[in-house]
């Protein structure tokens, strides 16, 4: 049995964080149903590219697991309908806007009362309070916000992105630690709780390093590529045929670097040989590593530095990575079947219970796909169900 199984999730979010969220929690064995809009539903449905009617591989591969419910909440009766399908200890996570669910008579105070065991889990942009509560926001647009574009890309350049949804994803992470928290404080009390976390309090907390060393410090961190400012040499080289990570934590480990690579002198280089002169000189000592990495295949400087004892990876592109045998051997990732389209490789829940990998597969491939079993279960009877599909309530 698996560690969630009996809890029942009401899903109102969509986009990144939320489904990622609720999608962790349908591995762990949760229920989730999911309320989309009818008619377009979540928003990710129609990202690029299209691998059947309303269906895309972001939205597939952030909501499988989870039953569609089509549900309109912007109508008296769908909020009146939503009310009622909740239970005492239900868990449920909503992304509006913040002020938005308690208009529709959705909020913590509207609903608790009713149900003591709700946990009730709002992820909001820029958070609950403050003078930006009300703004909507995005993965990178909180990047840029929260200062992560700021210490990201190169020197000289523009800010960029980091090429992942590492904010959402992430505000989906403490959104699970959040709900898990009150359930674990549930039992105790049989009382629920009210979670609150933001895409702006995700992206403050993947700051922590650079916030800390610029109030001990006073300088502002500046853009060093995949160098990191503590520590050299930490970084991407160039090889003959690509590119590898090295990263050094400490002096003993270069020193097993630079006789590795073939030039043990080069960590009794003045200039190198204790971490602060590396940093000193970090120009000079990129120099001398890339020297010797350059006229050498990435697989040989991964091999020497490998058996030597030193952190080293191949930077992977995603055809390589999906084939590699230490990805295979944890056997995270798996085909999702679609069955209009092309099937696609999702990753499953990055947690294993007893040996075993969580990870549900079930997929709703179109909107309001469990509408009708869903409100059946909940006890409407048919004409009832027919009713709201007729009047737009619902979407069966």
């Amino acid at each position: 049995m698996k560690p969630l199984a009996g809890q029942r999730v009401i899903d109102m979010t969509q986009n990144v964080a939320g489904p990622y969220c609720t999608q962790i929690l349908a591995d762990l064995g949760a229920e989730v149903i999911k309320i989309e809009r009818p008619g377009a539903g979540d928003d990710t449905r129609h990202w690029a590219p299209q691998i059947g009617d309303g269906l895309s591989p972001t939205y597939a591969t952030l909501n499988r697991g989870k039953k569609s419910v089509a549900l309109n909440l912007d109508h008296v009766d769908g909020q009146t309908l939503l009310r009622s399908l909740l239970r005492t200890d239900d868990i449920l996570i909503h992304s509006l806007k913040p002020g938005s669910a308690e208009q529709r008579r959705l909020g913590y105070e509207d609903l608790q009362p009713h149900c003591k065991g709700l946990i009730y889990c709002a992820l909001s942009a820029f958070g609950n309070i403050g003078p930006k509560a009300a703004l909507p926001g995005y993965d990178p647009l909180i990047q840029a916000y929260a200062g992560i574009m700021s210490v990201n890309g190169h020197d000289g350049q523009p800010p960029a992105r980091v090429g992942v949804s590492m904010v959402d994803m992430g505000a989906g992470l403490w959104s699970v630690i959040g709900i898990l928290a009150a359930v674990a404080q549930r039992q105790h009390s049989g009382q629920g709780a009210r979670v609150d976390t933001s895409l702006l309090e995700t992206g403050l907390a993947w700051m922590t390093n650079p916030i800390a060393n610029y109030s001990a410090s006073g300088k502002l961190p500046r853009r060093m590529g995949s160098a990191t400012a503590m520590l050299t040499p930490y970084e991407v080289f160039e090889t003959a045929d690509a590119h590898v990570f090295i990263g050094c934590g400490s002096d003993r480990m270069f020193q097993k670097l630079a006789a590795a690579l073939g030039d043990p002198e080069l960590a009794s280089d003045i200039r190198f040989v204790r971490n602060a002169d590396r940093v000193a000189h970090r120009e000079a000592l990129h120099e001398s590593v890339a020297a010797l990495t350059l006229v050498l295949d990435t697989k040989i400087v991964v091999d020497k530095l490998q058996a030597a004892g030193v952190p080293v990876a191949a930077v992977n592109d995603l055809a390589h990575l999906l084939h590699d045998p230490q990805v295979e051997a944890l056997a995270l990732h798996r085909m999702l079947k679609t069955g209009a389209g092309p099937d696609i490789c999702a990753v499953g829940t990055p947690i294993r219970l007893d040996g075993e990998r969580l990870f549900n597969p079930h997929l709703s491939r179109r909107v309001g796909e469990d509408t009708h079993a869903v409100l059946k279960d909940a006890g409407l009877k048919p004409d009832d169900i027919a009713a709201l599909t007729a009047q737009g309530t619902v979407q069966v």
